[in-house]
């Protein structure tokens, strides 16, 4: 009599071929040329603009597809051209050249042992600028830790953004917060978190509350795609699709989750954008160094959120120019080639090309903004400094760690506080 086909016995005589584990790969290691063949970039103009209030059902195709407007040639071409004005262009190219060049005095800054830590944004500034100047001005924003450029399109003080990096006595969150970690209520700049993921459910039920008021507010959250594993990402999810909540979750694919490449988030299998798909929520995929793209996709999702037709996510496919953070060497893990041969380009270059086609900007304006960016930072920053910078001792009141989260210290908290302050004494400190 044969086994069963379900035992063990039965299993084991089908000489069936082993199992295999797969495990992703990027496509290129350090010292390998680096390899973008993989990657499918229509052209640009060749997505169609679906209607604000369309059923995510209905444009399933939109979350597999990449949204352009910026051809090759620096021309804005198809559905999804903004159409906007010389002014709002060069505001836009201001922006992004003012990120960067903020950018490049605080990653200095860091080197020169002046503050601990630094995140660069280069290469991704379209991303923050863009989705900025298309949201209104009141329109809260639960920001990830690459978005320093919401705040300077938003015209935060330069000043506040150093004191909080330098942790010094200027700094409104009196050094509680890893340098990077803004936290703006006037800007409509939630308090950035280094744990993952969990701005999502705080913009939505922020969203929900929104509606539940009548307010005409949104909000939008950014995330990397890595962070799009965590299981706060699709908890927001399932409530945003539940209840329509007025949001945008965005989320930033640059390849790298500081030394993961994407596919260890899922990038091998399927788009990030067509995580929505799933949940039916609205999905766009963007050209993420595009600016005019992310403010065309965010301004139609902006749109169909104040018009009560539920959320939207966006995938900005882009690309980490630097590393992860001045904690990281990405030397050790990627391809030194990987950075100028990025399919897509420069996000200040491919505007720049833009408005000098359009007649409205040229090369020698250009390089006059540039300097005259850097000169405005690097004073920003010599004024920063004057509040104190990493080295200069305590900068705010040992006692001052307690304080801020009770409107009445519980009395438990008192005694602590009081106990430290005696053995400070007591040490002589």
């Amino acid at each position: 009599m044969s086994d069963p086909i379900g035992s063990v016995e039965g299993q084991a005589g089908r000489n069936l071929p082993p199992l295999k584990l797969h495990v992703p790969e990027p496509p290129a290691r350090p010292g390998e040329a680096a390899d973008f063949t993989h990657f499918d970039i229509p052209a640009a103009g060749a997505q169609p603009r679906p209607d604000e209030a369309a059923q995510p059902a209905d444009m399933r195709d939109m979350a597999y597809g990449l949204v352009r407007v910026l051809d090759d040639d620096g021309q804005a071409v198809g559905p999804w051209d903004p159409r906007l004005p010389a002014e709002t262009l060069l505001k836009m190219l201001r922006y992004m050249a003012l990120t960067r060049a903020f950018d490049a005095r605080m990653f200095r800054a860091q080197r020169q042992g002046k503050t601990s830590f630094y995140m660069k944004s280069t290469g991704e500034e379209a991303v923050s600028i863009g989705a900025a100047m298309a949201l209104s001005r009141d329109d809260m924003c639960f920001p990830s830790y690459r978005q320093q450029g919401i705040l300077i399109a938003r015209d935060w003080s330069l000043v506040d953004m150093m004191n909080q990096i330098y942790s010094n006595k200027g700094d409104r969150m009196k050094g509680r917060q890893l340098p990077i970690m803004y936290s703006a209520r006037e800007a409509g700049f939630f308090s950035i978190s280094g744990n993952l993921t969990t701005q999502y459910p705080q913009a939505v039920g922020w969203a929900m509350a929104s509606a539940a008021k009548g307010d005409t507010r949104i909000a939008a959250t950014w995330c990397g795609e890595g962070s799009t594993a965590e299981g706060d990402f699709h908890s927001a999810c399932t409530f945003a699709s539940v209840y329509r909540a007025p949001v945008i979750m965005n989320v930033v694919n640059n390849q790298w989750a500081i030394s993961s490449f994407s596919g260890f988030a899922g990038a091998e299998a399927t788009t990030f954008a067509a995580r929505a798909v799933g949940y039916g929520i609205a999905g766009l995929r963007v050209d993420g160094n595009d600016v005019l793209a992310v403010y065309a996709a965010t301004r139609w999702a902006a749109d169909r959120a104040r018009a009560n037709a539920g959320p939207t996510l966006i995938e900005h496919f882009t690309y980490r120019v630097e590393g992860h953070s001045t904690s990281d060497d990405p030397s050790a893990y990627r391809s030194a080639e990987e950075s100028s041969q990025w399919p897509l380009g420069d996000p200040v270059a491919r505007l720049k090309q833009h408005c000098i086609a359009l007649g409205i900007w040229d090369e020698d304006r250009h390089a006059a903004m540039d300097k005259e960016l850097a000169e405005h930072v690097r004073d920003a920053a010599r004024e920063a400094e004057k509040n104190g910078i990493l080295g200069h001792g305590l900068h705010h009141p040992m006692e001052s760690m307690f304080e801020d989260v009770f409107e009445k210290m519980p009395w438990h908290l008192e005694e602590q506080k009081q106990q430290m302050l005696d053995e400070w004494k007591a040490a002589g400190l």
